[in-house]
């Protein structure tokens, strides 16, 4: 399953877990609040589905599962190690695997540090400046789960 993107319904999903209140979200596209919450449970739904057939997929074991901020953290069982699966407003869906890398000499390098940036950016999270993507995976990972024990 995949995630419409480009649709209203994700719009929707992408304000409120930025923070907007549903309200705000139906005046800006003009149109009923109870519209705005049907199409939100809908997103929640599909959201949901899909991370958990992305950890079944990859053989994550669920721990926990957050569908209206898009994460989802559990533990690889081929690799025994921790997971993360997340949606990205910019990147889509992403697996991570908890790992120390040759990040350095590695040739996604760039490719790793500017999903680190911009998902940090989505989820509206400080980090520390590092140029060691296991480094920052580790710091963002850490506020992300906080951020889901919360709620």
């Amino acid at each position: 399953m995949f995630l419409p993107v480009d649709e209203k319904q994700f719009k929707f999903w992408v304000l409120r877990r930025n923070g907007l209140p549903n309200i705000n979200i139906a005046k800006q596209f003009r149109i009923s609040r109870q519209a705005v919450s049907r199409a939100l449970l809908s997103m929640d739904k599909r959201i949901e589905e899909t991370l958990l057939e992305m950890a079944s997929a990859n053989r994550i074991e669920v721990d926990k599962l957050d569908s209206k901020k898009g994460i989802l953290f559990g533990r690889s069982i081929p690799f025994k190690v921790n997971a993360i699966i997340f949606v990205s407003a910019k990147h889509g869906m992403q697996v991570w695997y908890e790992h120390e890398g040759e990040c350095g000499s590695c040739e996604r390098y760039r490719e790793c540090i500017e999903l680190l940036w911009d998902f940090a950016e989505e989820m509206n999270l400080k980090l520390q400046s590092t140029e060691d993507p296991t480094k920052l995976a580790d710091e963002l990972f850490r506020k992300l789960k906080e951020l889901v024990e919360q709620t």
